[in-house]
Order: structure tokens, then C-alpha cells, then sequence
């Protein structure tokens, strides 16, 4: 079913006239009456909250009158309702001040999709080859409660396992109240480029077990190790706005900017000075101008929490002169100490470390390392330098340790772990976890799956039954920004139209079952808003109604909302705030030994395998997860001009030596697998990196995404950071092979505005 053949916005009207479609009877449709009143001709601007990522950003939702064909009571018909034309970014939401990216842009393609699940489906063949029934919805939560019901009988609700994607949200909330009322164990979290170990460093450091937000604004000197900020991580659209401030917006004031970084990315393309360094050493080269800072006493010495926790921080860093960092970094030393200088001239400065750095084994050193930086700098909770957003409590049970899922799938496998019934939401492991983890074995061991998937992907096409969630726009949609704001924010927005389909929001599916249990389960809530509501009337009398109109409440938190949420607003300088605990449960490690640089890991052996294998989020895909919107797809690359292909990027150098051009196949090689895909010739690569972007690769993802291009997470190693257990998805080495001509698949976009293929031998352009 393609956009046309359910949004008419034709010359139609009536409300009770039967329209004839090509004069052919059985095309007649019937012209519902429509359920709300709508001004013909003219736009109504209505909040939203963005759910590309985790950063919570508010929309602007433009509705306007269309056709729109639907069933009711089985009968096909055509009904006039409000629609999202458009999505703009909300000029009052302190996240993304009016700002969206190019992924929120294209969330609207999520509602219009024609891959889109319309109902409730349930399986009527062989596990994973596609084929579903659809079903009514009394029948599906009929079976769902069926299938629960019989842990319950049994006395095997910890044979219930939950898997989710572990944002930030009401929805998590409930996932895990639920689970905890059930009697089933933790929820399974997973996040390919999650950050966990960067909030367990700033517990350690900062008592805040958070990502920070960064006053760029107000600072002068920016030193980025690694962190995409304006791209991929964090919360790129508030650091582009504030970034945007730092270099522009300030008369007579421009900030200066330095990335260090292996393969350069949008935000290192921006910088003043980028600065190439070795895998895994980016935690020296900070300790290294740290050093310097000390050595030339540019700045007093500090003895605060974040640093106390470097060896050696006391005795001036012996192990860290410029000399001796050049070595293991291959940054020279003049450059260490002009950088040093830098930092302490122009202050206010703050450092930022996040992505590809914080992705090998010895990564908590690294956090560690450029937090106690920070410090030196006196960049914590000051202006120009690094913060943290206050937290606002949300209604229901805190947020728990939760099962990590190389853990979850290790125990299923090995038999350890029974599972009964395996519930799937919010994420895709099948096709975003390396396959050395073999997570698809596991799930296939659990007799009944159940997803709440809106598109058929690698993992919603093994479930037994589907139940196809609301989309954002049809919804109660709600975030609470970990970062990007100074101040405290909730975002929500009520359904900004009325759903097209057959389907439901997941959150309202979850309690109507929770209450349709054979032993119900006693939530404080009948409906998802209901909760929702819950947690602004906690902050205040009129937060509630604040929020429906803006999108949205924020502010500086009362004693009401303080009280319950003690530890959330920022760190002071010596860290005196706490949390208890991270995402993946690690304890505040206030206590820990303080960290000596243990140079980082990679599984394979260098001889064999040469090179470093670098994976990277990319600005469309990120994890893969928006590969299926066809405005994301024709995307060109910003630092290839790639778009509906996938590549692998080698150093002309390395090219040269294996006589690779431009589109030429190679073939990429790790310990744990092999994938072929065309060569990009990239100036801005270390010659001992090989990279690759995340987000094709799809076996199954809809007419956009499937059979298109490769995945490199399927030969990631299976490696992990060892105090948080999170995915080293950078430790990985790998072999390269030539292996053919070009073949025609790499799409760039020319000057011009041309697409244009790779040419096949013996043919110019």
C-alpha cells in the first residue's frame, strides 16, 4: 500500500455520499462522517516530542485537513481528518530552541509509511519467514493474557523476559514497574552506541550517574576527544545551537575549537584544529596537557573528586609528560603544550569526550582522564563549561539495574535461563548486536515472542504475535532529557492526530493486560496519560496544564519536585551531589581505585589483521534503526555524498598499496566474520583504520532498507569496557582484500546535484 492509497487529498466532498472510484462498484467507498471540526484551508500548529533519540527535542506539528481511507465495522470508507503535514522544532523547548535534524525532519515518514503494520498480526508459518495473520485486537490481547497467565498458573513469571531499547521515558517506567508487579525479573537493555560507561565515570568523578550538558554558548576554548556533538552524540541539536553561539554570537568573540579524533566526522570537519591520534590513547593526550598545565603552573592544582580518581594526579602526572604522550599518542609534544596553553588563555574552557573513544576496553580510564581535565580547567558547573540537567522524578518505580543482553543471550543459550514468554520493544538486537553473541539463537529458544513493532525488522519477524504500536503523532509521546538544557524538562504532547490505522499505544496495551490478568496486577493507572499526568502534578499545581500547551514543562524545580528528586541538579565542583546508580545498575564508585592508562585491547591478532575496524553511528541511521525512510536513504553522506549505499573507507595510502579505487569491492575480515562492500578513498583516516558506517545492511526492513548494502556490526567482535560490561564496538581488527571492480551500487551525489554511480571499467565521467 503506497501514501496515495490512504490520504486523498482530493476535490471530495459530502459527508453520506457513496463515491465511485472508476465506475467499478466494488471500488465504491463511504463517506464517514468526521469526528472532529476542521477549518478548511488553514493549519494548526500543535506540539510534539521527537523520537528519533533519546535527546527529547520538541516539535511543532503542522495538521491540516485531508482524505484519509480507513475501515470501520469492516466497511472501507473515506473520512475527513486532521493530518501532519510537517514537523518543525519548537522555538520554546529548551532542548532544541526551534532547532530539528535531518532525522527529525523525517520521523513524519514513520506515520505515512507504506510497510507500516495496520493491525495485529499473528504468525501463521515458520518462525521468521514473514507470514502473519492479522487478527482482531480482542484476540490478541486474548492470547497475550492467555500466555501470561500461564507463567502465572505455573509459578514461572521470572520465565518472562522483556527486552527494550532502556530510554529514558514514562514508558520504560511502566516496562519495569510491570515486570517488577508480575514477578518476571529486570528488563534487558540495549543500545548499540550506548553510554554507559561515560555515566558510570561521572558518578565516579561527579557523583552524577548522567550525561553531562555543555555550557558552549559561554565558553571560548572547546577540546572535543572523539565526540561527533554536532552529529551523532549526546544531543547534537542543543550543542549545534550552542556551538552556533560560541563561534558566531557573541560581537568580537569568536570561540576556537579542537577535535581529536582517529576519522574525522561532521564535528571534527567544523573544528579549527583537528588532531589525529592513535585508537584507544585519546585518556593520555589529556592527562598529557593536564600535565603540562601543572608542570608550567598555569593553573592552581586541584584536589577534587574528579581528579582524585587519576594515579599520580598529586605528584604532578610524572607519567604523562608531553614526551612521553607523543609516544603512545603520536602528537607531538610542542603541540601538547601549545594546547595546554590554549586552554587556560582563552577560558572559559571545558572538554567533551563521548563516541569512538569511550568504545575500547580501556575506556573508563579515558572518561576518567578528560573529566579530571575538566576539572583542572575549573570547567564544572561553571559557566562556559560542564553541567548537569536536574532530573525531574517521574511517576512509578525508579529505574533499576537492568539484564544486559550479550548476559541474556549467554544464559539463554546456555540453557541457565528458561524463557516463557519474550517481549520485544523499542529495539532491533537481531540486527544491532553482533552476531557473536548470537542473539537470534536465543530468542529462537523462547516458545512464544511477542513485539510491539510498527515495521517488520530483523527482530519483530520472529515473533508469534505483533501488536503495532501508535506512531509518535497518534500518541501521548513523552521525554525527560537527560542533557541539553540548564534547567529541568519534561516533554509531552497529546496525540497530535487521530491514528490511520488499527493499532495502539503500546503503553495503554500494557495496562489493559496488567488488568485483564487472571491475578491482575494492581498498577496505580488505567491509561498511559494517566500516568503521565502523575508525574507533573508532582512538580506543581499548574505543571500539567503548562505542559499540554507548550509542549512541555521546564523550569527551575520547587521544593515539591527538589525534594523528590535529591541528587539531579548539577555537580559542583567537587562533585558533592550523588546518584545511586547508572543505567546498567553499576554503583556510584565514589571509592574506586584511582585509574593508571592499561593500553587498550583489540580481539585479533595484528599480524593477521592489520587494521582497526571503526564502525561508526551515521548522521541518517545512526544505529540502524531509521534505515527505512526513504528521505534518510536519499541523504547524501555529509563527508562522502554517499546515500542508498553503504561503503568502506580506507586512507589513500592504504589504497595505493592494495591497488583499491574509488567503488572497488573489498572484502573486510574479522575474527568473528567477513562482509564485502564497495571502497571510498577517505584523506580524513588514519592508514591503520578501516571504517564503516552503521545502518544498512537490512535483511528485513522494509521496501527501503531491505537487501541493501552490508552490516559492519555483524563482525564486531564480541568485546566489552570490563567494569560496565558495555559493547568495546572499536576493539575490533580486521583484514582488507581487494576482490572485484567496481560493481555499480556506491551512489554519490555529484557538484552538480546529479546522482552519479561509481563507472565500471573502462568507462569515464
Amino acid at each position: 500500500m503506497d501514501r496515495r492509497s490512504f490520504i486523498k487529498l482530493t476535490a471530495i466532498t459530502g459527508t453520506s455520499a457513496t463515491l465511485a472510484s472508476c465506475g467499478s462498484p466494488e471500488n465504491h467507498l463511504i463517506r464517514f462522517v468526521p469526528d472532529e471540526e476542521l477549518v478548511p484551508g488553514v493549519a494548526e500548529w500543535k506540539p510534539g516530542v521527537c523520537p528519533m533519540c533519546g535527546s527529547g527535542c520538541g516539535l511543532s506539528v503542522r495538521v491540516m485537513e485531508a482524505d484519509v481511507e480507513m475501515t470501520r465495522s469492516g466497511q472501507q470508507g473515506v473520512v475527513r481528518m486532521g493530518v501532519a503535514k510537517k514537523l518543525e522544532g519548537n522555538s520554546a523547548h529548551p532542548v532544541n530552541q526551534g532547532g530539528l535534524c535531518a532525522r527529525g525532519q523525517a520521523a513524519i515518514q514513520v506515520t505515512y509509511h507504506p510497510d507500516r503494520i495496520a493491525q495485529p498480526l499473528k504468525r501463521s508459518g515458520t518462525r521468521g519467514d514473514g507470514a502473519f495473520t492479522m487478527i482482531s485486537w480482542d484476540q490478541a490481547i486474548a492470547e497475550l493474557v492467555s500466555k501470561l497467565d500461564a507463567l502465572e498458573t505455573a509459578g514461572t513469571q521470572k520465565s518472562l523476559a522483556f527486552v527494550t531499547g532502556g530510554r529514558r521515558s514514562h514508558r520504560q517506567v511502566l516496562i519495569d514497574g510491570w515486570l517488577s508487579k508480575f514477578g518476571a525479573g529486570p528488563a534487558v537493555s540495549y543500545e548499540l552506541f550506548g553510554d554507559d560507561v561515560l555515566r558510570h565515570a561521572n558518578a565516579i568523578s561527579f557523583g552524577q550517574a548522567q550525561l553531562p550538558t555543555f555550557d558552549l554558548k559561554n565558553a571560548r576554548f572547546v577540546i572535543s576527544f572523539g565526540a561527533d556533538f554536532l552529529g551523532t552524540w549526546n544531543s547534537p541539536v542543543s550543542q549545534s545551537m550552542g556551538y552556533g553561539h560560541m563561534r558566531g554570537g557573541r560581537p568580537g568573540i569568536r570561540g576556537s575549537f579542537v577535535q581529536v579524533e582517529s576519522r574525522m566526522t561532521t564535528t571534527g570537519a567544523s573544528a579549527d584544529e583537528w588532531v589525529p591520534v592513535k585508537p584507544g590513547t585519546h585518556g593520555v593526550l589529556a592527562l598529557g596537557i593536564a600535565h603540562a598545565i601543572l608542570e608550567h603552573k598555569l593553573k592552581p592544582a586541584t584536589s577534587g573528586r574528579a581528579s582524585a580518581q587519576i594515579a599520580g594526579w598529586s605528584a604532578g602526572l610524572a607519567d604523562y609528560a608531553p614526551d612521553k604522550v607523543e609516544q603512545i599518542t603520536g602528537v607531538k609534544a610542542a603541540r601538547i603544550e601549545r594546547l595546554a596553553r590554549d586552554l587556560v588563555e582563552q577560558s572559559p574552557a571545558v572538554a567533551i569526550v563521548g563516541g569512538v573513544p569511550l568504545a575500547h576496553t580501556n575506556a573508563l580510564f579515558t572518561a576518567l582522564a578528560v573529566n579530571a581535565l575538566n576539572e583542572l580547567l575549573g570547567a564544572v558547573g561553571q559557566p562556559g563549561g560542564l553541567h548537569f540537567t536536574p532530573q525531574i522524578p517521574m511517576a512509578g518505580p525508579s529505574t533499576g539495574p537492568r539484564q544486559t543482553l550479550d548476559k541474556f543471550a549467554a544464559a539463554v543459550g546456555a540453557g541457565s535461563q528458561p524463557v516463557g514468554v519474550l517481549v520485544v520493544d523499542g529495539t532491533n538486537p537481531v540486527f544491532a548486536a553482533p552476531k557473536a553473541w548470537k542473539v537470534r539463537e536465543a530468542f529462537e529458544k523462547a516458545p512464544y515472542i511477542v513485539s510491539f513493532a510498527s515495521f517488520i525488522d530483523e527482530t519483530s519477524v520472529l515473533a508469534d504475535l505483533i501488536l503495532p504500536d501508535h506512531s509518535f503523532l497518534e500518541s501521548w509521546s513523552d521525554a525527560l532529557p537527560e542533557s541539553g538544557s540548564m534547567i529541568a524538562v519534561a516533554s509531552v504532547a497529546a496525540p497530535a492526530m487521530k491514528p490511520l490505522f488499527q493499532t495502539r499505544a503500546t503503553g495503554d496495551v500494557l495496562l489493559d493486560v496488567a488488568q485483564k490478568l487472571k491475578k491482575p496486577l494492581g498498577l496505580n493507572w488505567t491509561t498511559y496519560d494517566a500516568m503521565v499526568k502523575a508525574t507533573f502534578d508532582a512538580i506543581g499545581e499548574d505543571a500539567w496544564a503548562t505542559a499540554q500547551k507548550q509542549g512541555g514543562w521546564w523550569g527551575e524545580l520547587g521544593a515539591k519536585g527538589a525534594s523528590a528528586s535529591a541528587g539531579s541538579k548539577g555537580a559542583t565542583a567537587n562533585g558533592n551531589q550523588a546518584n545511586t546508580s547508572n543505567r546498567s545498575g553499576q554503583p556510584n564508585a565514589s571509592n574506586a581505585q584511582p585509574a593508571s592508562y592499561v593500553e587498550a585491547t583489540f580481539a585479533g591478532d595484528a599480524n593477521q589483521f592489520p587494521f582497526h575496524f571503526l564502525p561508526y553511528p551515521s548522521l541518517q541511521f545512526h544505529d540502524g534503526s531509521a534505515s527505512h525512510l526513504p528521505w534518510l536513504q536519499e541523504l547524501p553522506d555529509p563527508m562522502t555524498s554517499a546515500m542508498w549505499s553503504s561503503w568502506v573507507e580506507l586512507n589513500p595510502q592504504t589504497a595505493a598499496k592494495m591497488n583499491v579505487s574509488l567503488g572497488d569491492i573489498v572484502e573486510v575480515a574479522s575474527p568473528a566474520g567477513t562482509l564485502r562492500s564497495a571502497a571510498f578513498i577517505n584523506p580524513a583516516l588514519a592508514p591503520d583504520i578501516v571504517a564503516m558506517p552503521v545502518g544498512q545492511g537490512h535483511s528485513t526492513y522494509t521496501r527501503y532498507a531491505s537487501g541493501r548494502g552490508q552490516n559492519p556490526v555483524e563482525i564486531i567482535a564480541p568485546v566489552a569496557e570490563a567494569t560496565t560490561g558495555a559493547l568495546a564496538w572499536a576493539a575490533t581488527r580486521v583484514k582488507v582484500t581487494r576482490v572485484a571492480d567496481a560493481d555499480g551500487k556506491l551512489i554519490l551525489f555529484s557538484a552538480g546535484g546529479q546522482l552519479r554511480e561509481h563507472p565500471h571499467e573502462g568507462e569515464t565521467r
